[in-house]
């Protein structure tokens, strides 16, 4: 099969679109007319999205990949079964996350850090060359306001099991490491076709706060929810609206607006590039 035959399609791959913000994401997507491709831990979790896009009689039929951000071996296989695919790639939204949720990852990183930040950095630098070679892509990652509420990164705890109970602490840290990988990205990219932007959804009523002890979750719905199709609605603005120029810029309510006074931290934003490129690069648990 020659890329050729795909050149006419627009492709978006997305993280964690079996609920939620990223189910709607996906579904409005289809409707837009790109085939997605959606990167989730379960095929039988996930089938419900693939059957609604089917049912839409959308031309391009969604494909599920397997992907565990967990584990740096299962996003460098996730990575490897979307470039055999053949397929450009325009859309890379990172939207997959876990708050409240202890421990380490696979590799022996924080939980909420591993995953939110780290599997998504190693998905996004395998697949650059593919976003590069596809004219006018987009990355997107969800962060959240959370950002705002984070103390700075202790690099060693990084490597260290979840410290604080709720898990919240560390939720807002790797939420602020999502804004600084995506500004980073974006000097990276510069004079490039491809433009990168974070985003706050929303403080939404999705299954990520499934791991947070119930007196928190009853906490956050008293601050009240927006339903997950209002809170994918900044995803789908930075996915088909967002200009070129605003490349690297924190999303709220579908506009730029302004990060904390460590989300615009340059060197921070540097440091934690060059700390990831290296942990990534490393066999699990050195």
């Amino acid at each position: 099969m020659t890329s050729k035959s795909h050149n006419h399609e627009n492709v978006a791959l997305i993280t964690g679109a079996n609920i939620g913000i990223g189910r709607i994401t996906a579904i409005e997507l289809a409707k837009n007319g790109f085939k997605v491709v959606i990167a989730g831990r379960s095929l039988e979790r996930t089938q419900p999205v693939l059957d609604q896009i089917n049912s839409l009689e959308v031309h391009q039929k969604p494909i599920f990949i397997p992907l565990e951000l967990a584990s740096l071996a299962s996003v460098r296989e996730c990575a490897r079964l979307f470039i055999e695919l053949n397929l450009p790639l325009h859309l890379l939204i990172n939207n997959a996350g876990v708050a409240g949720q202890r421990g380490l990852t696979q590799d022996g990183f924080e939980m909420a850090f591993g995953i939110n930040h780290l599997g998504h950095f190693l998905l996004t630098q395998l697949l650059l060359e593919k976003l590069q070679s596809s004219r006018l892509s987009r990355v997107i990652t969800v962060s959240s306001r959370a950002h705002k509420r984070a103390s700075g990164f202790d690099w060693e705890a990084l490597r260290q099991p979840t410290k604080s109970w709720t898990g919240i602490q560390e939720y807002a840290n790797s939420k602020l490491a999502n804004v600084l990988f995506s500004s980073e990205l974006a000097k990276r990219t510069h004079g490039s076709e491809i433009s990168t932007y974070s985003l706050h959804p929303g403080v939404v009523d999705t299954e990520i706060w499934r791991a947070a002890p119930h007196w928190a979750r009853k906490l956050l719905r008293l601050r009240g929810f927006l339903t997950p199709e209002e809170g994918a609605l900044t995803t789908l603005h930075c996915a088909i609206h967002a200009p070129h120029q605003e490349t690297g810029l924190y999303y709220a309510d579908r506009q730029p607006m302004p990060t904390s006074a460590l989300g615009c931290n340059a060197k921070l934003a540097a440091d934690l590039w060059e700390r990831s490129e290296i942990w990534v690069s490393q066999k699990p648990g050195k």
